[in-house]
């Protein structure tokens, strides 16, 4: 495929992904099923990452494996809703057609988001902020629960890739791509909390200086809460599907 065409139909996909997924959600949040999100979008997905030289297995995803990437949707996903484009170029990325590098890294879009809303007083600003952080914090148990229960069944496909007779050579490589797929989704996932508490401390120094508020208090303990909440998963023992015990710098490649 010509660079050209390549990027045609990029454009194409996330036309149809924003038709797809305009004022529809379901579960955790997420579009709603659809021949676009059940069918296109994964196929498109797998084609995307390949054509980027990224790891993309074939095989079909395990129920804990699916339902670690539906709880991924809502730390990946910006943290704010007015934030309309980012989403859509999040969404993309969640589904593989786009690279995570063409996420946004701008601390300051949620706050520009949150200070876009019209709200009776400055203690609902911060009170948004609070309650962001702490639904944000409530999240992390279950995907951290989920992204066990899928390291450690990684840890068996591997044993059983690599020794048992039965296993024919050719299941090998997409097997190692579905666990560096889930490592990266975990990477992925870190990386991007890391992101919203940074933008959640950006908004609320900002708010701060230019509305100050006894509910500042608030807010910046349930962003410690939260901080505090993400570092059992980020310390995770992964497989090491990256190499050096599953410690590296955060990019979902897979």
């Amino acid at each position: 495929m010509t660079r050209g065409p390549a990027k045609l139909l990029i454009a194409l996909l996330a036309a149809a992904s924003v038709s797809a997924c305009t004022a529809t959600t379901g579960d955790l949040g997420r579009p709603r099923p659809t021949v676009w999100t059940q069918l296109i979008a994964p196929e498109a997905g797998f084609w995307s990452a390949t054509f980027r030289g990224e790891h993309a297995s074939y095989f079909r995803l395990t129920d804990d494996e699916e339902q670690m990437r539906d709880r991924a949707w809502r730390f990946v996903m910006p943290g704010h809703e007015r934030s309309i484009f980012q989403g859509e170029v999040s969404n993309l990325a969640h589904t593989r057609i786009l690279p995570v590098a063409a996420q946004s890294t701008d601390v300051g879009d949620y706050f520009r988001a949150l200070t876009s809303m019209s709200f009776a007083s400055q203690a609902s600003r911060y009170n948004r902020l609070t309650e962001d952080a702490n639904a944000d914090r409530l999240l992390i148990g279950p995907f951290r629960a989920n992204a066990g229960r899928v390291v450690n069944m990684d840890r068996v496909r591997m044993r059983a890739a690599e020794s048992s007779p039965d296993v024919s050579p050719d299941k090998q490589e997409p097997a190692m791509a579905r666990v560096v797929e889930n490592e990266g989704l975990i990477f992925w996932v870190c990386e991007r909390i890391d992101f919203r508490i940074r933008s959640y401390r950006y908004a609320l120094s900002n708010l701060v200086v230019e509305m100050p508020s006894r509910e500042a208090v608030r807010a910046e303990r349930a962003i410690m809460a939260l901080e505090m909440e993400a570092k059992p998963l980020c310390q995770m023992q992964l497989n090491g599907a990256f190499g050096e015990g599953g410690k590296r710098p955060v990019v979902y490649k897979g």
